[in-house]
């Protein structure tokens, strides 16, 4: 499996802030009006990745430790604190940071674009004020779902052995 390209989420989420531009311009007064929770499921999702990553890479790093000797281990070598890491849940949650990684940057797109248009038009139009509010957070809430996931993607990556002598991840 290989990690996400940086520059296909922003090609993706600027594909669609421009689609999304132009179909709010388009209808914006057809458009039900934006609410201050319509962002929140993109900002759990991201605080779920990013605790799940930060927990993901401890309980990786104890392991490796116990491994290597340095750590509190049990008779066969493992961590004797914590239950070792399963490798199916890791590439499931390798999975599933790809996944977020895209919804992310196609949900920042679609924020990006209805902000685009409703930026400016809050001086001329009354609804444009609030949201304009409604898409600066959900830009937020969809940025920070896609730093989340790329570190919940890092955090699964295996290191290299020292006997491999090289920088890159192992696959």
């Amino acid at each position: 499996m290989t990690p996400v390209r940086r520059r296909d989420l922003v090609a993706l989420a600027a594909g669609l802030a421009v689609a999304a531009w132009l179909l709010v311009r388009a209808w914006y007064g057809d458009l039900p009006a934006l609410r201050w929770w319509q962002p929140t499921p993109l900002a759990l999702l991201a605080l779920a990745e990013a605790l799940g990553a930060r927990t993901l890479r401890s309980r990786l790093a104890a392991e490796r430790e116990a491994r290597a000797g340095r750590g509190p281990t049990a008779v066969d070598g493992r961590s004797a604190l914590l239950r070792p890491v399963e490798p199916m849940l890791v590439a499931r949650l390798a999975v599933l940071a790809q996944a977020s990684a895209y919804l992310g940057a196609v949900f920042a797109g679609i924020w990006g674009g209805v902000l685009l248009y409703v930026g400016p038009a809050a001086g001329r139009l009354a609804e444009a004020g609030d949201d304009t509010v409604v898409a600066a957070i959900g830009l937020a809430c969809s940025a920070a779902l896609v730093a989340a996931a790329l570190l919940l993607e890092t955090a699964c990556r295996v290191p290299p052995s020292p006997s491999d002598g090289e920088d890159r991840p192992a696959r």
